[in-house]
């Protein structure tokens, strides 16, 4: 459909009318002779044409100027940008029990099943439980790693190229790395978030531990509750994701104490933000799981906008520089007239 950039001057166009009035009008120079009776009798059509057809002219030069200023432009249909996305910042465990095989695929460890499922998420198809995701082609996605420091491997990008080549390059961390600082990490993923402007913000959050890193002092980590209540003053849900398992009948009672209280902090993180709190044990659980956040974070605005437009203004300049050559070049040649007053 056809628009303006600066559609005000269209405003102008009626003085288009004015400037024929005002030819139609004017006092037009003339010469006096005492007797004109030889050319009365000639035919003044081409008088009258030159006269009407001046006005005429020079009104549309004006019209045609006021719509070159107004910016006329056409929406470039085939180059289309949506006008609304959820930005989604994937905050990721790569803590060493990510390693860990998935119990439904024994050759697949936790965080290959996770970045399968987000894989899922961010390019759309089929997942385990036979639901078709649609991707998330439309959305600003950032991908942020945690184990014992948080690190955005990638930042906020429609570049979803980039964003699945660095989840596919994941790795658990060992060593100097060892640890789960889940506080930290959603903080990053928070600060990732403020590039998104005024679109809605979502924060997934996927872990198989509860958070383990305890410090004192200024530099010390935040508790995962301090982060949520950091989100949740910003309005940022957050959808946690627990894809560990329970300790086996007659381990350490510590261990199930602990994992009892991971699943507690993860369930209070995604309520204290409005988000939801999943458990996925398996590589099946959690597809269905990314299709679950993938229902609930669909943008309610669904349009598109274009983002380059065929620009017309030069086409409406260039017809009134050629009805101005035009008409100046009939009334020196085929509209030529001279006015006579008898005396």
């Amino acid at each position: 459909m056809l628009s303006f950039a600066t559609p005000v001057w269209l405003w102008f166009a009626p003085l288009g009318a004015v400037v024929a009035w005002w030819w139609l009008r004017r006092k037009q120079p003339s010469f006096r002779y005492s007797d004109v009776s030889l050319v009365d009798g000639l035919p003044g059509g081409r008088a009258g044409m030159a006269r009407w057809g001046g006005a005429v002219g020079r009104g549309l030069v004006v019209a045609l100027l006021a719509v070159a200023c107004a910016g006329p432009r056409l929406p470039d249909r085939k180059s289309k940008l949506p006008a609304e996305g959820v930005a989604l910042v994937l905050v990721v465990d790569v803590s060493g029990s990510m390693a860990t095989a998935d119990p439904a695929t024994p050759q697949v460890s936790r965080l290959d099943a996770a970045k399968r499922a987000f894989h899922l998420l961010i390019a759309g198809g089929p997942a385990a439980d036979g639901t078709v995701l649609a991707g998330r082609a439309e959305d600003p996605i950032a991908l942020v790693t945690f184990a014992a420091v948080p690190e955005t491997v990638c930042p906020l990008t429609l570049n979803h190229t980039a964003v699945l080549a660095a989840l596919d390059a994941l790795k658990p961390k060992e060593a100097i790395d060892a640890g789960t600082n889940i506080g930290d990490a959603i903080a990053e993923g928070l600060i990732r978030l403020t590039a998104a402007g005024g679109r809605r913000k979502v924060l997934i959050l996927l872990t198989d531990g509860e958070h383990n890193l305890t410090k004192d002092g200024p530099d010390a980590p935040l508790k995962p509750r301090q982060a949520a209540q950091l989100a949740a003053n910003l309005n940022i849900p957050i959808h946690t994701v627990d894809c560990g398992t329970d300790p086996a009948p007659g381990s350490d009672p510590d261990d199930a104490v602990r994992r009892a209280d991971g699943k507690r902090v993860l369930a209070d993180v995604a309520a204290m933000t409005g988000g939801t709190a999943f458990a996925a044990a398996n590589g099946g659980e959690m597809q269905s799981v990314v299709a679950e956040i993938d229902r609930l974070e669909r943008s309610p605005v669904e349009g598109v906008v274009y983002r380059r437009y065929h620009e017309l203004y030069g086409y409406a300049g260039l017809a009134a520089a050629a009805v101005l050559f035009v008409l100046l070049l009939l009334e020196a040649t085929a509209w030529r007239r001279i006015n006579s007053v008898r005396i």
